[in-house]
This record gives structure tokens, sequence and C-alpha cells, in this order.
């Protein structure tokens, strides 16, 4: 019987898992390092909140995985070879593979810090690392956050939700104006302060300082010199794929594991997917690597299809994510970029409430007024509507006559429909 071994017990490697045991009856092992059962690792920030406990995280009951005849193994992989097809875990235990999946996920960064590896110093990705901030944050006075993006401002939350008080380093010169456009990142780093969090932007870290026992007791700012005192410091600045292991393999690398469209790495019956996965070529406008729990998804049921005899390219259509700011939902469909890396022929509608909680960007084609995509902060909108409209190639104008039909909530726009609409028009004259 074929045996198929996946690396990873995140959602890319049990989505495989689960899809292929859909489709064959082919032996299936899954090695983690991590846990002993996959968990949800965007419900991690909950747990330590106190909204949810460790088990209601697992979407899958313990016996889900003996009934379905996916056998798992508690183990690091040190050494995978591909030229014998086996693996060699850290106990030096090998596992031999007829078809590996390797989908190991992301590691938080780390630029050279001096002090990064303090007692003290973490970042936040891991069922590791959310114990690790259990014992981290008993009877502190002050954290520091190095990092603006998406899981910073998680920690942000998770810290504050206890009372802790949170410095928080940034080094561009508003929050995430890498991604967002000014409005909206504006926006947000009112929100951060209203929710008094020391939000500092344009400030990189210099060194963490050590206490006489190797515990972090204070951070250096590079362009003030301020010393800042503090009992944690949470790295936050990025992930990288987590890929260490495979150094003296003949996997091929880059940024991440190198594949094409079918998720096949250089050697043969040998795959990777998920975070970790680094396309040859990058699809669209989509970055050769993503780390997104939804293609992560989508990436496991595509490399499943072909473990099973039907070759299938991965296609995760048109873009779409969706976040939270704290108390604001965030969602983007298509394409909006920052005022940083707006392109030529890209303009922007942008409305706000005047609550200063609720905004919406459209972006438009200058040259044909086709939609391009819409961000959406504090309004719920419908998937579904705008992947057809994207597909659909629709004017910016017919999606925002009909823009009602994609809210979830059709109140809010019976409200301000009409201030909505006719600052569009006049947006667009004056443009």
């Amino acid at each position: 019987m074929e045996h198929i071994v996946i690396i990873g017990n995140g959602i890319s490697g049990i989505t495989a898992a689960r899809h292929i045991r859909k489709l064959s009856d082919k032996q299936i092992t899954v090695v983690s390092a991590e846990t002993d059962h996959f968990f949800s690792r965007t419900a991690l920030m909950y747990v330590y909140m106190g909204h949810m406990q460790w088990e209601h995280i697992q979407p899958y009951e313990n016996w889900f995985w003996e009934k379905n005849n996916i056998q798992l193994r508690r183990g690091y992989v040190n050494e995978v070879d591909t030229a014998n097809k086996k693996l060699v875990l850290d106990n030096y235990a090998t596992i031999h593979y007829d078809k590996l999946i390797i989908a190991t996920g992301s590691k938080p960064n780390k630029f050279g810090w001096p002090g990064q590896d303090l007692q003290g110093v973490q970042g936040l990705y891991s069922a590791q690392d959310l114990e690790t901030l259990e014992q981290n944050t008993k009877d502190i006075n002050r954290a520091v956050i190095v990092g603006g993006g998406l899981i910073g401002i998680e920690l942000a939350e998770m810290l504050r939700s206890r009372n802790i008080p949170v410095i928080f380093l940034v080094r561009e010169t508003s929050f995430w104006n890498g991604v967002l456009p000014s409005g909206e990142s504006e926006m947000i780093n009112k929100h951060i302060l209203e929710h008094h969090i020391d939000l500092r932007l344009g400030a990189n870290l210099e060194e963490i300082i050590a206490d006489e026992n190797g515990r972090a007791k204070a951070i250096k700012i590079q362009e003030t010199g301020e010393v800042i005192p503090c009992e944690l410091v949470g790295l936050t600045a990025g992930v990288s794929p987590n890929i260490s292991f495979l150094q003296e393999s003949d996997i091929e690398t880059g940024h991440g594991i190198k594949v094409n469209r079918h998720l096949e790495t250089n050697v043969p019956d040998v795959y990777a997917i998920g975070d970790c996965a680094e396309q040859h070529e990058p699809i669209g406008n989509r970055r050769p690597i993503e780390a997104v729990w939804y293609t992560g998804r989508m990436m496991g049921e595509t490399v499943a299809q072909t473990i099973c005899g039907n070759k299938t390219p991965y296609n995760p259509g048109h873009w779409f994510n969706s976040a939270k700011f704290l108390d604001i939902e965030y969602q983007t469909y298509g394409w909006v970029h920052s005022d940083l890396r707006k392109p030529e022929y890209e303009q922007h509608f942008h409305w706000m409430h005047k609550d200063a909680k609720k905004c919406i960007t459209v972006a438009i084609h200058k040259d044909s007024g086709e939609f391009l995509g819409i961000n959406t902060f504090g309004i719920r909108m419908r998937h579904e509507t705008f992947d057809q409209w994207l597909t659909e190639k629709r004017s910016a104008d017919y999606v925002m006559e009909h823009l009602k039909e994609a809210n979830f909530d059709p109140e809010f726009f019976a409200k301000h429909e009409k201030e909505i609409l006719q600052a569009y028009k006049n947006q667009l004259v004056t443009a």
C-alpha cells in the first residue's frame, strides 16, 4: 500500500490528509513536533484571553484520527533523505515514504537583534509560544511589541485584556501602510491609541537588554536611544518559511520550498504546501509565498487530488482576506494597493463613516473604470458577491450602485447608501 507522509499538522497538512483519505485508502502518516493534534492557530489568542479553552480550538475529536486511519507521529524531522525516500527524526527514528508532503508552515522572523534569544523574548505562532506567554506574563509591569503586522496587533490585544501596559514599536511611519491606503492606516493608528496601546511609529529596535539572570529587562530604540524597561518583548516582525531542516537535502529552496503550479518540488514524489511553499512564478498579483489560512487549505485540497491520480493545478482564484484590528473587522477582495505601492492605473474612492470606525476603499482602473477591489472596515461583506463581480469584470459604477447586495447588514446601507453614492460621484468628478 502506498505510504503518504505529511510533515506538519497545520491547516495545510491536515486538509491534505483528510482529502487523501476521502479519495483513497492509502496509508497516511502525519509528523509534527508541535502538538499531538491539529488546532486552529488563529484561535490561540482567545485561549489566552479566556474566551475559549484549549480543547475548544481542536476542530476534531481525538478519536477522529484512528477512525479515519490517519497515524499521528510526534517528532521533529532532522533530515529528509530523498534518495532513499526516508525521514530521520530527532530521536533517530526513521520513516519511509512513497510520497512526501511538506507543510511545515512559518516561524517568526529574527533580524539578529542583540538579546533576541533572552528569556522573556518570544514570538506568537505555535502552541509552545502560547504556553511560554503564560509564563512570561506573570506579574510583569510592561511589555514591548516589535513589528506592526497582524500578529503584533493580536498580541497587543491579548496583553491589554490582562491590563498589561504595552508599547508597540512599528518601523513604518503609519501602521501597515505597506498594505493599506493612507486613510485606512491612519484610522487604525487612532484606533490602537484609543485602546491605550502606546504606538511608536517610525521606531526600530536597536537591542534587548538583559538582567543579571539572562532575562529581558529593557529595550533600546534605535532612532532616539531611549531605553524602555520591560519584562516581555514580543517579536512579531513577520514570519518566514520553516525550512531550515532541508538545508542538506536535494529539495530546491529559495525563501521557501520551490514548487510548480501542481505544488511539486524539483524532487519526484515530494510536494510542498502552505506557508512554506514558494511558487516559481507568482500567480497574478499574488506573492510567491502566501502565509494565509485559506490558501493553505486550498493547497491541501489540491495536492490531495494530484496524489490520488487527478492531477490538478493550484488555482486560488481572486485574492481575498480578512482580519481584525482590535474590535474593527477588516475584509479585502481583489486588489487595493497601498499608496506606497499603487500602480499608475489604479485610483481609489474612499468613504469613512463619521464614527471613524467604518470605511470603504474601492480600487478602480483609471482608464476602463473596471472594479479592481475593495477594502472594508467595520462593514461585513459577502465573499461570493465580490468574487462574482471580479470574475465578471464589473465596472466600479455597477459595484457602487449594487453595493448593498454584497452587504451582510442591509440596515447599514439603508441609512448610508445615498451618502456613499454621492461621495463616490463627487470624488470621481474631482479626481
